[in-house]
């Protein structure tokens, strides 16, 4: 499994953000510097980050962005479904996806749900906190 670029940038700018908590505010164009990222990447980031409620963002004197929540309180799988949608490994995880050449016939299918949770929960178990700590715990 890989992660697509979009949900990597999107940790990237995540961990940025949290670097800044606290109440303090940033701007798309300073996580930008701050991550090396191109401004326009940073920009649609930021807006499926806030669409999923992770980032929020003001306007006028003293706005700009901050995390919604404490960064504690959002894990990578957060971050992660805020880009790619809900964390399915495989389809027939997925509610109403029934596009496999072996249903119906699959010994493995009935497992895929255990496998695909305990992903999920690996990654719910990583705080961004974590992510935005400049030395790895």
């Amino acid at each position: 499994m890989r992660l697509s670029s979009m949900a990597d940038y999107a940790v990237v700018t995540m961990s940025a953000a949290a670097r800044h908590c606290g109440g303090v505010r940033t701007s798309a164009t300073e996580l930008a510097s701050e991550t090396g990222l191109p401004l326009p990447t940073v920009q649609k980031v930021v807006s499926l980050l806030s669409k999923a409620g992770l980032l929020r963002g003001s306007r006028g004197a003293g706005g700009g962005l901050q995390l919604a929540r404490p960064a504690a309180a959002i894990s990578l799988a957060d971050i992660v479904e805020a880009v790619e949608g809900p964390i399915a490994l495989t389809s027939c995880v997925e509610a109403g996806k029934h596009d496999c050449a072996l249903e119906g016939n699959c010994n493995v299918q009935p497992h895929w749900g255990l496998v695909n949770k305990t992903m999920r929960g690996a990654l719910a178990g990583i705080p961004l906190t974590q992510l935005a700590a400049r030395e790895p715990a």
